[in-house]
C-alpha cells in the first residue's frame, strides 16, 4: 500500500531587517543616550508615538521615512494591532526600523506587547531604555523620587486601568506607602482623579506633599 508522506512543514520566516525599541525620554534631546542617539540616526524608518518631540526626531535621516502612530488617552490614536504590523512589515522588506516611543518602552509604553508580538515571529529585538516622564517631571522640581530621611523606594503606577480591569487598590496603595516611606508616582491619572483622590486619602495623611505635572 503506497503512503503519501506529510506535506513538509514551512520554514521559519526570515527577516533581513532589524528592530529596536528606542525610548526618547521626555523630550529634551540632551537626555538622549548615546545608545538611543545612535539608533535614531542609523534607522532607514521610525514609527514614531505622539509624546516624542521633533527635536529628537530632527537626529534622524533625511533619507529615513518617518511614520507618526500616535496613542494619546481620550484622542483618537492608531491601533496597537496596526503599528505591530507596520513594524512587521518593514523588517520583513529590510528595513532598518526604529520604534521611537516616549519616555521608557517598558515603563507603561506598552514595549513588553510590542517585543511579545515580534519574538513571536521570529524577529529579534533590542531594547534602548530612556528616561521616564516619572523621574524627569520630578527632577525638574528639584525633588527627589528617594530620599534616605523620607522616602525608603518609588513605586511607579497607571492611573488609567486597562478596560474591564478593576484597576489599582488605591487604599491598599495608600496604607502601604505610608508605612514603608514610599513615593507614589501616577502616570495617567487625570481620568480617574476623583477616585485615585479618594482612594488615597483612605491610607495617607490629607496633608501628604503631592506634585501636579502635565508636560513632563
Amino acid at each position: 500500500m503506497k503512503t503519501t508522506p506529510p506535506p513538509a512543514s514551512p520554514p521559519p520566516a526570515t527577516f533581513q531587517g532589524t528592530c529596536t525599541l528606542v525610548g526618547a525620554g521626555p523630550g529634551d534631546p540632551e537626555l538622549l543616550t548615546l545608545k538611543a542617539l545612535k539608533a535614531i540616526q542609523a534607522a532607514t524608518v521610525l514609527l514614531v508615538d505622539d509624546l516624542v518631540s521633533d527635536a529628537i526626531v530632527a537626529h534622524a535621516s533625511p533619507t529615513a521615512r518617518i511614520v507618526y502612530v500616535g496613542k494619546r488617552g481620550g484622542c483618537k490614536s492608531t491601533p496597537q494591532a496596526f503599528i505591530e504590523k507596520l513594524m512587521l512589515m518593514a523588517v520583513n522588506e529590510g528595513e532598518n526600523v526604529v520604534r521611537l516611543k516616549g519616555g521608557d518602552p517598558f515603563i507603561f509604553g506598552r514595549g513588553g506587547e510590542e517585543v511579545e508580538h515580534l519574538r513571536a515571529a521570529g524577529v529579534p529585538v533590542t531594547v534602548v531604555n530612556g528616561i521616564t516622564a516619572g523621574l524627569a517631571g520630578l527632577t525638574s522640581l528639584g525633588a527627589p523620587l528617594t530620599h534616605r530621611e523620607h522616602a525608603h523606594g518609588v513605586v511607579f503606577v497607571t492611573g488609567h486601568a486597562k478596560p474591564g480591569d478593576a484597576g489599582t487598590d488605591w487604599p491598599a496603595l495608600a496604607a502601604a506607602a505610608q508605612q514603608a516611606k514610599l513615593t507614589l508616582v501616577i502616570y495617567m491619572g487625570v481620568s480617574g482623579v476623583a477616585d485615585i483622590q479618594a482612594g488615597l486619602l483612605r491610607g495617607l495623611r490629607a496633608d501628604t506633599p503631592v506634585a501636579i505635572i502635565q508636560n513632563a
